[in-house]
């Protein structure tokens, strides 16, 4: 978890100096961006101090030893199809339906109709065709 918590940790150390000037800058006038920023600060706050406790009472994960081999590293990720298209047309009906909010329903039922086709063939490519398991 070592990783984890230097990464949000150096975030906050980040975020800090970036909260207190915007809040010079601003002159603590403009709330909604100091308010932002600053549950943002606490944002990494809490989720590094999280990672931090919970490292220590962990025991070290293979990804914390730099001389670690890769066969260390237990379990499978998971099976994935070597060249899909389908996550492709996912995406674009999920953008499809996110504009359908904003424009109209006709749209959000069109990729509605779309991210239904595209889950399903996304679920199933594995069980026919060339990459079938």
């Amino acid at each position: 978890m070592r990783v984890e918590t230097k990464l949000f940790l150096y975030l906050l150390g980040f975020f800090v100096p970036v909260t207190l000037l915007y809040g010079f800058w601003s002159r603590w006038s403009e709330p909604i961006g100091v308010t932002a920023l600053l549950l943002t600060t606490l944002l990494f706050l809490l989720t590094g101090f999280y990672l931090w406790r919970t490292g220590k009472e962990l025991p070290a994960r293979p990804e914390d030893n730099p001389q670690a081999e890769i066969a260390e590293a237990e379990g499978n990720y998971g099976y994935f199809v070597a060249s899909s298209w389908t996550p492709l047309w996912l995406a674009a009906s999920g953008a499809c339906l996110f504009a359908g909010l904003a424009i109209g329903w006709w749209l959000f039922i069109i990729g509605a109709f779309f991210g239904v086709v595209a889950l399903v063939l996304w679920v199933f490519e594995s069980f026919s065709g060339e990459y079938s398991i």
